[in-house]
């Protein structure tokens, strides 16, 4: 299993489970075999009915086995759902070397006062999932490059993005995978797997946003200079134009459902709906996603200052009106998509696998990060290996207060 990752996605309404081996001759992984099952005992994410939880893992995970006739022992796991945030702070330190040489001390040491710099009412009931520095200073001024490790100077100054979960959202979902009997390696932020795979190298260099429209929520995460820069959920998503749709018509949910996706369809202007109205309730819902997307980048300083613009990924992005709301509301370029790597040509071991679309980026962009985060810096979380023994240890401690 040494060149083999095995990544989870658990999603609202789909377990994904994707195997993959280290590639000779492409950057991507080559696929050996997925496995899906019905995601039960989830809301926005959160586990709700853990014993449920754990039989969807363990039937996508047996699924998956049965197509690569590998046993599955270890894998990489997506977080994602309400319970994710992250906050940026700034913490300098004074370099300790006399010859006043940076060392890696330094560095650890300048992360561990931005650290301390999260406010204690933003980081209660939270863990750290990553560590990502986005810019450095050297006696004031900028430098380029990600590591100063070995450059000179009196002061260092570091800016960290930290992404974080809730804790009981987190171990609860290690409890629930790891009961469907394999271990956990480490775990990622579902939207920066997801951006593994959906968004180009150049986009990220030159600044982008990524806009995943799922059914309870809408994922953002922000890349310039290839680095993310700030990570945001919004308990809103497509469902909720259904929803609207349903209560519009007094339609039944999956009759709305069915008018939602023929929006802008041969089909929908066969139906007996009024094609004024419709529209009027799909754009108000999208209207909100994109006010809430807006004021985020308001609040971090990049409302229209982002050269590559808002990529629109996920279920709910096939609408058919949506990059024109976005270019309306965000004033930046638009587009969709699905998988930035050209799907025929990553490598699949059995010609029956499909990765067709975005829902399954978390899954394979995990298996990038369990795959090639040694050489990127960037996708190393600081929870490798050490948090989930952590959250493991909490666990315990969780239930013996229980014990008589």
């Amino acid at each position: 299993m040494k060149n083999i990752a095995v990544g989870i996605d658990i999603g609202t309404y789909k377990v994904k489970v994707v195997v993959a081996e280290q590639s000779e001759r492409g950057s991507f992984p080559r696929i050996l075999g997925v496995g899906q099952a019905e995601s039960k005992g989830l809301r926005h994410g959160y586990i709700m009915y853990p014993n449920d939880a754990t039989k969807s893992v363990r039937q996508a995970i047996l699924q998956a086995e049965k197509a690569t006739k590998i046993k599955i022992n270890k894998v990489f796991l997506s977080v994602g759902g309400i319970g994710l945030s992250s906050i940026s702070t700034v913490g300098s330190v004074m370099i300790s070397r006399a010859d006043s040489e940076i060392t890696q001390l330094d560095l650890d040491n300048a992360i561990e006062e931005s650290q301390n710099q999260i406010p204690s009412t933003f980081i209660q009931n939270r863990r750290i999932i990553h560590s990502i520095p986005t810019y450095f200073r050297i006696d004031g001024k900028p430098i380029l490059g990600k590591n100063p490790v070995g450059m000179k100077g009196v002061k260092l100054e570091v800016k960290v993005l930290f992404i974080t979960s809730l804790e009981h959202h987190l171990q609860e979902l290690v409890q629930a995978v790891e009961e469907a009997g394999v271990e956990i390696i480490d775990v990622m932020a579902a939207p920066l797997a997801a951006s593994l795979v959906t968004l180009s190298k150049a986009e990220k260099v030159a600044g982008c946003i990524l806009a995943n429209i799922g059914s309870e929520t809408v994922s953002i995460v922000v890349y310039e200079d290839d680095i993310p820069t700030s990570l945001e959920i919004f308990q809103i998503g497509s469902n909720d134009i259904t929803n609207d749709i349903a209560l519009g018509f007094k339609v039944s949910l999956e009759e709305a459902e069915k008018i939602k996706k023929e929006h802008n369809s041969d089909r929908d202007r066969d139906r007996n709906t009024s094609k004024k109205k419709l529209d009027e309730i799909v754009s108000a819902r999208l209207s909100d996603i994109f006010e809430l997307i807006e004021a985020h980048l308001k609040k971090i300083d990049r409302s229209g200052l982002l050269p590559a613009g808002i990529i629109l990924t996920g279920g709910g992005s096939g609408i058919t009106t949506i990059e024109d709301l976005a270019k309306a509301y965000l004033k930046l370029p638009t587009k969709t998509t699905g998988l930035a790597c050209d799907i025929d040509k990553v490598e699949c071991f059995d010609k029956n696998v499909r990765i067709k679309d975005s829902n399954w980026a978390v899954a394979y962009g995990l298996t990038i990060f369990g795959l090639q985060a040694d050489d990127n810096p960037v996708m190393i979380s600081n929870i490798t290996r050490g948090l989930v023994k952590r959250i493991k240890a909490s666990i315990v401690k969780l239930f013996k207060q229980f014990l008589p």
